[in-house]
């Protein structure tokens, strides 16, 4: 049913936990499934130098996390927010159909970190020329 690759990052998820002051914070969920996964972003000089994630969920969830920061952990913002959720499936390879919303959530979560770091951004450069 998982791939071998979903199986992995399940059992051994990369970049658990919480960044201290972090630059950037993304929480989306799925109110048909339960699923709720955060992500937390340190950017500097518009690099992802470190991400990591906070999910609650299942298998799916936890592995489409742990891949996605996978993914963007050393990009750009702008590379990073080019993965999609197929990009994550493809990467993981494959999901049951069932499952494909793990990835859109990845997506969204990632996209909802960026989001807030530059809103957070607009703020500071608002507040400097003040």
């Amino acid at each position: 049913m998982y791939s071998e690759q979903v199986m992995d990052h399940f059992m051994n998820p990369r970049n658990v936990g919480e960044i201290e002051n972090p630059d950037g914070v993304g929480e989306v969920g799925n109110a048909r499934c339960g699923d709720i996964m955060k992500v937390f972003m340190k950017i500097e000089n518009d690099i992802i130098v470190d991400v990591k994630f906070k999910t609650f969920g299942c298998g799916a969830a936890i592995a489409t996390s742990s891949m996605s920061t996978e993914l963007i952990k050393g990009k750009t913002v702008d590379e990073a927010l080019r993965v999609t959720n197929k990009k994550v499936t493809e990467a993981l390879g494959g999901l049951p159909p069932v499952k494909l919303h793990c990835s859109v959530l990845a997506e969204e979560a990632i996209k909802a970190a960026i989001e807030d770091y530059k809103n957070k951004q607009a703020e500071k450069q608002t507040a400097d020329s003040i």
